[in-house]
């Protein structure tokens, strides 16, 4: 006998999980909290290097820093995919499924950073060819660089085992492995950097501890939740299906993260076109749009893994009712964020930066910066929907069609209207990113759901 597939817009009826209140904030509230931990690393690392007094110590680990992120978030797919494919086996009750999605990802993560040991002469010498930095910063960025890669194949892993832990709901455990992890890390930073007097390198070996040290207790954690009475056989492990999705899945998300990285890239050089204020003043409220990030970010998450549970049991009242909530928070977060930025905004200009003219060129433009959250809330939400789904795909295309109108709108707006025109790109290309993805949401799910 067949049987009805649930309602695909109410809200309200019983289902195999409950989709409340208190689901979304008990995964956004951790997430929120690890992803605002990670800038405090950063701080220790550069206050650390900078009690050694040499400007090209500073230099040097700011470099090497920008040149290993970048090839760390390209690899950020490992826990947005994981996220959605775990998210959606856990729906689907599917023990077997979990466990492999596990060990393909954890394939794919160290054999990636084992990858990344290898190749890491030559992706230092361009990332310094590229920088074109003085020859004692380059050489502070070498040391810092060569260092740091070898914590690439425990770096990727954790992007696994916290992806995999997300999917299962388990941000509270995320988040304490997040911490676990930055706080060795700065511990070690200071004991070695300081302590030990070995300035940059005590630096990288205290990420390559870190590192290390919650992989070991993430890869504990997760094996401890896996039941062990069920193993997925050796063929399904290596089912060629399972791994074209899985590498589609990376793939997608892997081109939109470069594609947004472009963006704002762009967006800071055409700054620089200008002048060194304007350029400084832009990098300024650039990070008042990165703040507001951290806080939808933390929601975008909780969308992905109430949206990926729905999807793998098929539960469509969830995945509206998810979408929803998600969707009403991350309006109040940014709605508060901005009103927050446009009444404090001239204080948080003022501390960081003393230069008057870089204040004065950056309140000119604040109210550019205070409105990116609520204009690129909708973005970072489906984001987060569109990833629980695993319909990366549609999630690329999308943010390839914004990127190009962000790139003609910026011609079209160059000569009259200056830096102020620059912004005003910015905003259309947050905006395009979530009206976009809105299209694609409905016929996406009527698809899935049928």
């Amino acid at each position: 006998m067949h049987k009805e597939n649930p309602p695909l817009n109410p809200l309200q009826g019983d289902g195999p999980f409950k989709v409340d209140q208190l689901l979304v904030l008990s995964i956004a509230v951790p997430m929120t909290l690890a992803y605002l931990t990670t800038p405090l690393l950063g701080l220790v690392d550069t206050a650390v290097v900078g009690r050694f007094g040499d400007p090209a110590l500073i230099g040097g680990l700011a470099i090497g820093a920008i040149i290993i992120d970048l090839i760390f978030t390209t690899f950020n797919f490992l826990r947005a995919g994981t996220t959605g494919l775990t998210a959606q086996a856990l729906g689907a009750n599917d023990e077997k499924e979990k466990q492999a999605i596990l060990f393909r990802a954890l394939m794919i993560g160290l054999s990636s950073g084992l990858i990344m040991i290898l190749a890491s002469p030559l992706i230092l010498v361009v990332g310094l060819w590229f920088m074109a930095a003085e020859d004692s910063v380059s050489q502070a960025a070498g040391t810092y660089f060569l260092i740091r890669t070898l914590s690439a194949p425990f770096a990727l892993s954790n992007y696994v085992l916290l992806g995999w832990l997300l999917g299962l709901g388990k941000s509270g455990t995320t988040l304490a492995i997040q911490m676990l992890l930055n706080g060795i890390n700065i511990l070690m930073s200071i004991a070695l950097g300081i302590g030990l007097g070995w300035g940059i390198v005590g630096v990288a070996i205290g990420t390559i501890i870190g590192e290390f040290v919650a992989f070991i207790v993430g890869l504990s954690i997760c094996w401890k939740m896996l039941t062990h009475t069920v193993r997925p056989s050796k063929e399904r492990l290596f089912n060629r299906p399972a791994w074209i999705r899985l590498i589609n899945v990376n793939g997608d998300i892997m081109i939109r993260s470069f594609a947004l990285f472009f963006a704002f890239a762009f967006f800071t050089s055409q700054g620089a076109q200008y002048d060194s204020v304007t350029l400084a003043s832009n990098a300024i409220l650039l990070h008042f749009f990165l703040i507001a990030g951290f806080f939808l970010d933390g929601l975008a998450t909780a969308a992905e893994q109430i949206i990926g549970r729905s999807v793998g049991a098929k539960y469509a009242v969830g995945f509206w009712k998810g979408f929803k909530l998600t969707l009403i928070w991350s309006m109040v977060l940014a709605v508060l964020c901005s009103l927050i930025f446009f009444v404090g905004g001239p204080t948080i200009i003022s501390i960081m930066t003393t230069n008057t003219d870089v204040q004065t060129t950056a309140r000119t433009y604040l109210a550019w910066a205070a409105l990116t959250p609520v204009t690129g809330m909708l973005a970072f939400n489906l984001d987060g929907v569109f990833i629980g789904a695993t319909w990366t795909r549609d999630m690329t295309v999308m943010m390839l069609v914004s990127l190009a109108v962000y790139l003609v709108f910026w011609w079209a707006v160059k000569e009259p209207f200056g830096n102020h025109g620059l912004w005003a790109a910015l905003h259309v290309f947050l905006i395009t990113r979530g009206i976009t993805l809105a299209f694609r949401l409905k016929p996406r799910a009527n698809g899935t759901f049928a």
